[in-house]
């Protein structure tokens, strides 16, 4: 039965490494240290760097903001805009232990499917999302 599956793109390890990459090279032009991790669709790792000098805590704010991303299809900063006025989904995600709720992961989309999302910590958040776009740009 045809009609009962989809067939979707999928990011692959190259394609991972190449928006890693991307977004290692931009973080160390703009010199900061940042951790960088790259998720697949289900928001499961498939490869993270910390590069010399990233302050220790950025390794699981980076990981979590690329899960957050890929789980709702949005970039991380967008999400307090979305949720800020449901007192109630706000109260229950922000207790949710892997959520980030701040700039610094975004969806990797292909042919309007997410495949997976870039998640980067150790900057001010503008420099995290300027990180983000670089990492992204690897695909376009």
């Amino acid at each position: 039965m045809t009609d009962a599956t989809i067939s979707k793109p999928r990011l692959t390890l190259d394609g991972a490494h190449r928006v890693l990459e991307a977004a290692r090279a931009h973080a160390q032009t703009i010199g900061i240290p940042m951790s960088i991790a790259v998720v697949d669709q289900g928001g499961a790792l498939i490869v993270f760097v910390r590069m010399d000098g990233a302050a220790f805590a950025s390794v699981e704010l980076a990981i979590d903001k690329a899960h957050s991303a890929a789980g709702f299809g949005y970039p991380t900063e967008d999400f307090f805009t979305l949720i800020k006025d449901d007192l109630s989904l706000l109260h229950g995600l922000t207790t949710h232990g892997r959520l980030a709720l701040f700039a610094g992961g975004a969806p990797i989309v292909v042919q309007d499917a997410v495949v997976g999302a870039l998640g980067v910590s150790g900057g001010r958040s503008v420099d995290d999302v300027e990180v983000v776009k670089a990492g992204l740009g690897a695909l376009s």
